[in-house]
């Protein structure tokens, strides 16, 4: 909404547009929970069985980013992307957002491949180490990326692409 103030100096008249701005606060809203065995999250194995529920049976990429304190203790799991069959679009922004709201100081980046074959493609690939990148600048340490596929699972870190 544009208005018109007119602001009178002391030898001049002029006329000034006024816009209203947004005053805004950001709030975290929690959608569900999960149970799990492990405090804190060791291994890729631990990753594996913790979003196993969250990505059983689903028939698209699902891209998740799990948010992790000082002492690799969960804080959050948030869906990035829902994808395709065999993609799913991630950009860092959507990320890092989470990451940031909820004061996380790493991230394990986690996806399944609905083929069942846990392999990473060239864009996994790719999209992992640009995440790297990003979360370098940040200062939130990308930890590893798990892919779930069916039964089985590949962690990048495990296998030195981190």
């Amino acid at each position: 909404m544009r208005q018109m103030a007119i602001f009178e100096g002391a030898d001049t008249h002029y006329r000034q547009k006024v816009y209203r701005v947004q005053v805004v606060r950001l709030q975290l809203v929690r959608e569900a929970s999960l149970s799990c065995y492990a405090k804190t999250i060791t291994t890729a194995a631990d990753v594996a069985e913790l979003v196993r529920p969250m990505l059983q049976g689903a028939d698209r990429e699902h891209f998740l980013a799990i948010m992790l304190d000082t002492k690799n203790k969960v804080n959050a799991i948030h869906t990035v992307s829902v994808g395709t069959l065999n993609a799913s679009l991630v950009h860092p922004r959507e990320v890092f957002k989470v990451a940031l709201l909820t004061n996380a100081a790493s991230v394990i980046l986690c996806h399944n491949h609905p083929s069942g074959d846990p392999t990473p493609s060239k864009e996994d690939r790719d999209t992992t180490m640009r995440l790297v990148q990003v979360g370098k600048l940040l200062g939130i340490e990308v930890l590893d990326h798990v892919i779930i596929g069916e039964g089985r699972f590949f962690a990048c870190k495990q296998a030195g692409l981190l």
